[in-house]
């Protein structure tokens, strides 16, 4: 017959026994809650200052784009879209990282979208950058070729200018020039002879002869002569209707013949019939031809 006392004991020990290994379970229980509500814990933390480090990326991507876009370039149509697919890519992100929560599927997702968006931006960099490089050098281009336009316009203009000084020398030079040009005083007899006189009031009209200066420049050729009377007053006696121009305005004329210029030393006359009658004094007359004053002659009249 077994003991009681070790029946007893044995029922303790099953008893003690089974208290151990529920301690023991609700210690493991609870270790295992610990440690589960720990690592929640760190999760939610790490997960949270990761998408506080995401936020400050993206916002210096964005300061970066923006600076980029300073740049005064003129996009192409290329860049033109780039851009527009950043700033959307960027406000995206802006938008995701303001969700409350977060899992971690979607952290490493938007961490690979923030990469993907880093090289974007880059290349898109480079590109800007290449394109205001290219645009700097055609500006060079562009300057260096105004430069040499202007260059080339300004030695045109002074070749100009000096073929416009050269052609007026020549042409001063090519005027015909009258020596020893001479003015009398004429009456007329009734058989139309020209008879010389020297009191004013038996002339009739002034008749001056010249000989032009021989000049290989001037041209062989019809030229016309124009001759200005003024009185023993100063007043120039000629019909307002005839005007030319010569010295650099115009004028008025009392005068003027066509002579066939042939180099050589033929005499000219040119006669001026006086509408009013002669006073007593000097009568002068100047001659002009190519737009120049060609010589000057006077006579006295008694």
């Amino acid at each position: 017959m077994p003991d009681p006392k070790q029946t007893l004991n044995k029922g303790d020990r099953n008893k003690i026994y089974f208290l151990i290994v529920v301690i023991a379970a609700l210690l493991g229980t609870n270790a295992f809650l610990y440690f589960k509500d720990r690592y929640e814990k760190e999760r939610f933390v790490t997960t949270s200052t990761e998408k506080d480090r995401l936020k400050l990326e993206v916002e210096k991507i964005e300061v970066e784009f923006d600076k980029v876009n300073v740049l005064n370039v003129a996009l192409t149509q290329k860049l033109q879209e780039q851009q527009e697919l950043a700033r959307a890519k960027i406000a995206a992100l802006k938008l995701a990282l303001q969700k409350g929560q977060f899992t971690q599927t979607e952290l490493i997702n938007t961490q690979n979208e923030l990469v993907q968006l880093k090289k974007f931006i880059a290349n898109y960099k480079e590109d800007i950058i290449r394109l205001e490089k290219e645009n700097t050098f055609l500006k060079a281009e562009r300057d260096s070729l105004e430069k040499s336009v202007q260059t080339v316009s300004n030695k045109a203009h002074r070749l100009e200018l000096k073929n416009s000084e050269l052609g007026a020398k020549v042409k001063v030079n090519a005027a015909l020039k009258a020596f020893n040009a001479q003015l009398s005083a004429f009456k007329v007899k009734s058989s139309g002879r020209n008879v010389k006189v020297s009191k004013a009031s038996a002339a009739q009209k002034l008749i001056s002869t010249f000989n032009v200066i021989p000049n290989q420049l001037a041209a062989k050729d019809y030229h016309k002569i124009y001759l200005r009377v003024f009185d023993p007053t100063g007043n120039l006696v000629a019909n307002e209707n005839n005007m030319f121009e010569a010295d650099g305005q115009e004028m008025q004329y009392s005068e003027m013949i066509t002579i066939s210029y042939n180099n050589d030393d033929t005499e000219y006359q040119i006669e001026w019939v006086n509408p009013k009658p002669f006073i007593k004094g000097t009568y002068s007359v100047i001659l002009y031809a190519n737009g120049f004053t060609m010589g000057k002659a006077a006579t006295i009249l008694k």
